[in-house]
């Protein structure tokens, strides 16, 4: 495996910003977009579980109705493709079985002798069902998601634009996600940066990292 040095790693998240104004005519290659999907797939998550499913919308004609359930922003139509990162509702018992049986077929085994790390993680998924959190644990997985699909954004020199500033259930709406068992968290608008956007040229406002950072 080859390694990014250190001063490419920084230059990337320094170029990289919250977009506010995309080039409409500019679209990412078959190829690219293929490989921040994957970069999803390869997020890390509590236990492996993988509470989410990703929408990945690139057909003009849903990205046009968006905006108006997006705080009236318009780069989820002038973006080339927007992902929603939705949660699993209700995220239970089935989704750990489904984890384990793909753990087993991955890797060979059989799906007895994960009997222990499905009591484990299974007992977790219980515990935060009966208290009532399971769905915000699964909204912090898809925080991890986010920043993943960010960075491998801006190592491609890809840009990106979180949003939060989104309606979900209009979102769910829009999508059919509700009979689908999801629910939308938040966006992420993926495209090129146009030549107009301000935004693009201000240097970062970050504070000094003794300010935020300490080493015990």
């Amino acid at each position: 495996m080859t390694s990014l040095s250190n001063e490419q790693l920084i230059e990337s998240l320094n170029w990289r910003y919250a977009t506010k104004v995309f080039d409409a005519s500019k679209k990412i290659p078959e190829d690219q977009i293929n490989t921040l999907i994957e970069s999803l797939v390869l997020t890390p998550s509590s236990f492996g579980l993988q509470p989410w499913k990703f929408f990945v919308i690139a057909d003009q004609a849903t990205k046009d109705k968006l905006p108006e359930v997006s705080w009236g922003q318009t780069q989820p139509k002038d973006c080339s493709h927007m992902v929603v990162l939705a949660i699993e509702k209700g995220f239970a018992g089935p989704g750990v079985d489904r984890f384990i049986d793909r753990m087993a077929d991955v890797r060979g085994v059989t799906t007895e002798s994960l009997s222990g790390y499905r009591d484990f993680a299974g007992g977790f998924v219980d515990k935060a069902n009966n208290e009532g959190w399971v769905d915000t644990w699964a909204t912090h997985q898809v925080y991890i998601a986010i920043g993943q699909l960010m960075t491998s954004a801006a190592l491609l020199g890809i840009d990106a634009c979180p949003m939060e500033g989104i309606s979900p259930d209009d979102y769910d709406n829009i999508l059919g996600l509700e009979e689908k068992g999801y629910h939308s968290v938040l966006g992420c608008a993926l495209g090129y940066r146009d030549e107009s956007d301000k935004y693009a040229s201000l240097p970062k406002v970050r504070y000094e990292q003794g300010d935020v950072v300490e080493v015990i």
